[in-house]
This record gives structure tokens, sequence and C-alpha cells, in this order.
């Protein structure tokens, strides 16, 4: 049984960045990766921007048969987990294999796959449909195909709860590790829904933004003229360890996983509960999990979706959970310039999250000039800020009521 687990590597593929150094120095610089959508041809859709992944040869880091095999969010997946391995230092050859696990989660999985597949049985027939649209679509495919890859033996599956997908993941990773099933767990969410289907399924939901004059200043969490989230797409992976097998191999220690904590609103199928109830709750269960104080708690990577009714509800939770402490707090959404990755929101967020830990600085919430009057929390304005951060939490919400907390500390032995 491990009593604490650290986390050793990050591999982030998203918007602003294709890598974990690039993401970071973007995110620190207050850039934007929202643009108009260039993946298919948008003009006849209500939304047209989208924040994509441009700068990725998956081809030339992962082969391109392999590539060809695989949907975009397991490309995703596959290149944040060799970053993360080769952060962490991890040479898989000194490793027992049935001791590391990967557990990789996605909202939706391999929507594109279908989406294209669909077309050609439409137009071709059934005799034309791919025989690897199935291990293409598969929302596990993304774990078990970085299983593969790397020849991790151990635990190897999928968590699917919307949104808060990628934060589930490295929760039930850290509890895993815990349990004293795995040494190692590479953990966290990936996401690639930029097609026809998503657009116009979350236009219909009228959940995204239609701010298409001003792409970049489109996701303005907090904001008193927000209209809805920015689609996007990426990976955000952590190597977690037990602090026994870390130091055991002389590990570069990024930040302890310290807490966990899961609830569900119980509410509605899209909107979070007008009270906060739920995120509170699973903020107090990470705490707890964690023996964590609430008043040493120095930063919080919001959910902060730009939504009118999330940004408010959780401004809510927050409150309810801090109290007088909440004014204190450090807060941020990361979201105004990666848009919302969906089931990899969670990951890259918790990444983030341990960044600010681990650099001592707040990333910032951009284009945020005019603060909704009832979100009057410190949200980081347009600037990132250089602060001690000993302890920040990772707050993750979801469409069917899922909220998932997670709390990193910095490293003391």
């Amino acid at each position: 049984m491990a009593d604490r687990v650290v986390v050793t590597g990050i591999g982030l593929v998203t918007p602003v960045g294709s890598d974990r150094k690039t993401t970071w120095d973007s995110l620190l610089e207050g850039k934007s990766g929202i643009d108009y959508i260039s993946l298919f041809d948008a003009e006849s859709f209500t939304t047209r921007i989208a924040a994509e992944v441009n700068d990725l040869d998956a081809e030339g880091l992962l082969g391109r048969k392999e590539a060809k095999r695989l949907d975009r969010f397991a490309q995703f997946a596959c290149v944040a987990a060799l970053e993360a391995l080769d952060d962490a230092g991890i040479d898989m050859a000194s490793e027992d294999a049935d001791r590391v696990g990967v557990l990789i989660g996605s909202g939706v999985g391999g929507i594109i796959t279908i989406s294209e597949q669909h077309k050609v049985l439409l137009s071709k027939g059934p005799k034309r449909v791919s025989p690897f649209l199935v291990p293409m679509m598969l929302g596990d495919m993304a774990s078990g195909q970085v299983s593969m890859m790397i020849g991790a033996k151990g635990p190897n599956f999928s968590t699917v709860s919307a949104c808060a997908t990628g934060a589930d993941s490295i929760g039930e990773a850290l509890e895993m590790i815990r349990r004293g099933r795995a040494d190692v767990v590479i953990a966290g969410g990936t996401e690639a829904a930029i097609c026809e289907i998503g657009i116009a399924g979350f236009n219909s939901c009228m959940a995204l933004s239609t701010r298409n004059d001003d792409p970049q200043g489109a996701s303005r969490p907090f904001e008193s003229g927000r209209d809805g989230f920015v689609l996007g797409e990426g990976a955000g992976l952590l190597v977690l360890e037990s602090l026994e097998h870390a130091e055991k191999r002389g590990a570069n220690v990024l930040a302890e996983l310290a807490g966990y904590g899961a609830s569900s609103d119980a509410h509605h199928v899209t909107q979070p509960h007008p009270e906060g109830e739920g995120a509170a709750r699973a903020m107090k269960w990470a705490l707890e999990d964690g023996n964590i104080a609430l008043d040493s708690v120095d930063y919080i990577n919001a959910h902060g979706t730009s939504t009118p009714m999330n940004d408010k509800f959780e401004t809510i939770a927050m409150k309810r959970m801090y109290g007088d402490h909440a004014y204190k707090l450090a807060v941020s959404s990361t979201k105004s310039m990666t848009g919302h990755l969906l089931g990899a929101a969670g990951g890259i967020e918790a990444a983030f999250s341990v960044l600010a830990v681990h650099e001592n600085v707040i990333p910032p919430t951009i284009n945020l000039n005019e603060p909704d009057p009832e979100c009057d929390l410190d949200y980081t304005p347009n600037v990132a800020v250089k602060r001690t951060v000993d302890v920040a939490m990772s707050n993750v919400f979801g469409f069917g009521g899922h909220n998932a907390s997670l709390v990193f500390k910095s490293f003391k032995q």
C-alpha cells in the first residue's frame, strides 16, 4: 500500500502548443489558441470557431502506418504519453511492466471516425466501411493504444464522466496506486470532437459561443459578456508514481497529488446545480482526502467554461466551500486560452495546476475586462501572477452532474 503519490511527468497536446513547454509558455503569455475552424467547412454553422491543435506531426512521431489507424483523439494520447514518460525519465525496459498502468479517458471517443465512416456507409454502402471503424471509435482505445505502444501490462481502462473524465482518471489512478495495484500509472484525458456533428450538436443545445467575429476573444470566463464555451481538442497526461518507487529510481518530483473528490449534482442533464452544492462537496472531499486545511489552498484552476450559468454557479460553489478564504484565493480559467477540451479538460488543467505549484506562478484568465458582478473573486485577469503556490486545486464539472476535484501540493520529504 502506498501512502503518498507524486507527479513525475507531464505530457501535453493542446491548442496553444503540442508539448508541455510550448503550452505552458503560451498560457503564461496569455496567448489564445482559438481561431476559425479549419478541420471542416464550417461556413453554414452557427459557430465557426474552435480551439484546434495545429502544429502536431502525429505521423512523424508515431509512424505513418500507426497514425492512420488511430482516431485523432488516440493520436493525441499517444503523443502526450511519449512526452510524459520522457519527462518522467521512465524507461519501460527497466520497469516491471505488470506494475505500470494506463488510465486515459475520453468523453466522446472516436466521434470523428464515426462521422466519417457514416458518410461512407451512406454514399458507398456497408461493404466500404473501414475494418478499423470499431477499434478507432471505441472510447477506451486511447488507453489501450498507449498500453500497447509502451508495453504497460498493469491495469488499463477508460473512465467516462463527460467533462470530468480527465480528472476522474487521475483520481482513480491515485486510488489504484494507494491500493498497491500499480507503482506507476499514466493518467489523464484526451479528446478530438471538432467535426460537423460535434459542433452541430453543441450548437443545438446552445452551449457554444457564437462570437465568430472575434475568435480569440470568444472564451471569456467570468466576464459579463460571455455567451458560451469554445470547443477545444488535445490531451493532458500525468505520470503518477508511489513516492517509494519515485525515490528508488531518483525521479524528479514535480508535485504531490494529495487528494481527490468526486460527487454528483443529481440535478440536471446539462445544467450545474444553482447553489453549487455538488461542486462544493467534491472540493470538500478532495481536501479531506488529502488532509488539507481549506485556508492553505492558494490557487484554484477553475472549470470556468465561459457559459453564463457555469461561471456563476461555480463562483457560488467556491464561496460555499471556502467562505471568507474564497476572496484570498487566486483563481483562473485557462479555458480562456485553450477552449474547453471536454474529457481532456481535467487532464490538461491538472497539469497546469501541477506546473503552478512547481513554478509558483498563476496563469491568467484572458478576456476578463468587465467582470460579471456575480463573479467577484480574484480570477487573475489577463496577466500571469508570480505567487507562492503550496497547494492548488483543479476543478472540473461535467454534463450529467459529474463533479471532480484534485488537490496538488508542493513536494516535501
